[in-house]
């Protein structure tokens, strides 16, 4: 790999991503979930910053010393911050002011990388984590982007032909697994994160998993047949959820004259039935799970059938909470916030989405979320035993 191509390519696709929008478009922070793409950009370059130049380049001087405070997101070790709902409420610095620190930044980490055989390996791994880091921001960046838009009256279109949903299953049916002694955990060379790490072996019962996801239309048909008025087939706390929302349909679904609409980053569309279910949280995954008389996977039977499976248009919920594996290590530092600290309160999603950047999915990789988030491209697959 050449690290000084993947350091370019990476920090242009943010810009690619972000070349849709206006300026006003950079600011509005609708939600505590959501950040504005002004502040995805200075955040990823204080990544760089904060982690890289300012531990391992002796001439670096920082652009503004106050964007530490901006900038910063959860990192405690590192120190105090703007609070997370406040995000959006900074019209300063501006989007111009943003750019040209990046501009900074990727002029100093360039020289570093150029340089990068006379430092340990741990500062290469440290730019390859910021990458990997900034890689996933740059799924944030559409996830964000879609949900402040969807709010506007304006029906506003980020960019024709963006649409992102519509994806078709390429196979039926169900896979059958052997019960079994399987090996769970990132093995090998190349990039993974700590979450990843601790190999360990899991017993699996023998069980089937659907070949495709959930499509629009088998969701449809569950909320024809009352499924958000059933609490039979809600957790306790995913009931309260929907009761307190007043909810009857995923998030972006809307019926106007008797049909049903999505919105999507290309413009509100006509809901295609068949294409694969987007964008529905836990809550609403093990609802429908439970209406099929099936259930959702666990991350391990996940990982066991994925080599066998067609994924990476949704995040695929499973039903094991997001928890370390055996001899996991906490990383000294702020590196060591990056995932560990999140271990409570959370589901784990399994395989990546059509919003992925590439090259950044594994059969390994553990993401997680609250069970109640729906705004990221979610989906379901389903397990019967």
């Amino acid at each position: 790999m050449n690290l000084l191509s993947y350091y370019r390519d990476v920090r242009a696709r943010s810009l690619m991503i972000c070349s849709p929008l206006a300026i006003e478009d950079y600011i509005p922070q609708p939600s505590v979930d959501v950040s504005p793409p002004k502040w995805h950009l200075g955040h990823t370059t204080w990544f760089f910053e904060e982690m890289v130049l300012a531990v391992h380049s002796k001439e670096f001087s920082r652009y503004n010393p106050k964007y530490a405070y901006v900038f910063n997101s959860y990192y405690e070790t590192i120190g105090d911050r703007v609070e997370r709902p406040q995000r959006g409420w900074m019209s300063r610095p501006t989007v111009s002011d943003v750019l040209a620190y990046r501009r900074y930044v990727d002029e100093r980490m360039e020289w570093l990388i150029e340089g990068i055989s006379f430092f340990p390996k741990e500062v290469k791994d440290l730019v390859i984590l910021g990458l990997q880091h900034e890689q996933q921001h740059q799924e944030l960046l559409y996830t964000d982007i879609k949900y402040t838009l969807n709010l506007n009256p304006m029906v506003p279109v980020y960019e024709e032909d963006a649409e992102l949903v519509n994806d078709y299953n390429s196979d039926q049916g169900f896979l059958e697994i052997r019960e079994g002694l399987y090996d769970i955990g990132f093995e090998g060379e190349g990039f993974c994160f700590d979450n990843e790490k601790g190999r360990h072996k899991v017993f699996l019962p023998a069980f089937s998993i659907a070949k495709g996801l959930v499509t629009n239309q088998e969701y449809l048909e569950f909320i024809e047949d009352g499924g958000y008025e059933k609490h039979d087939l809600w957790h306790a706390q995913g009931w309260d959820w929907l009761k307190s929302n007043q909810l009857e349909h995923p998030m972006y679904w809307r019926k106007e004259e008797g049909h049903w609409k999505q919105f999507t980053l290309g413009g509100l569309m006509d809901l295609d039935p068949h294409a694969q279910l987007a964008h529905i949280n836990y809550y609403e995954a093990y609802a429908f799970a439970q209406w099929k008389g099936m259930r959702l996977p666990t991350e391990f039977e996940w990982e066991v059938a994925s080599g066998q499976l067609s994924w990476g248009s949704r995040w695929e919920w499973t039903q094991s909470a997001y928890l370390p594996y055996p001899k996991y290590q906490k990383a000294e530092g702020a590196v060591g916030e990056y995932n560990g600290k999140f271990m409570v309160s959370q589901m784990v999603l399994r395989g990546a989405s059509v919003a992925t950047s590439p090259d950044h999915s594994r059969p390994t990789y553990r993401n997680f979320f609250h069970p109640e988030l729906s705004w990221q491209f979610t989906g379901i697959r389903l397990v019967q035993n």
